[in-house]
């Protein structure tokens, strides 16, 4: 079963958990604000891009 009591440890594993959850969520946070930015630009050159006079 799961055992989640770090017993004299726990000073140092739960700390650790937290600031790993936090560097998830960053990282996380950071790849969408960067594909965010990523796509708004790629659209933003679409919509200048000159057509063909075909």
């Amino acid at each position: 079963m799961l055992d989640l009591d770090p017993a004299p440890y726990a000073a140092y594993v739960w700390p650790a958990y937290a600031a790993t959850a936090l560097v998830f969520a960053a990282m996380i946070g950071l790849s969408l604000a960067h594909a965010r930015r990523w796509r708004a630009r790629a659209g933003g050159v679409r919509k200048d891009a000159p057509r063909d006079a075909t």
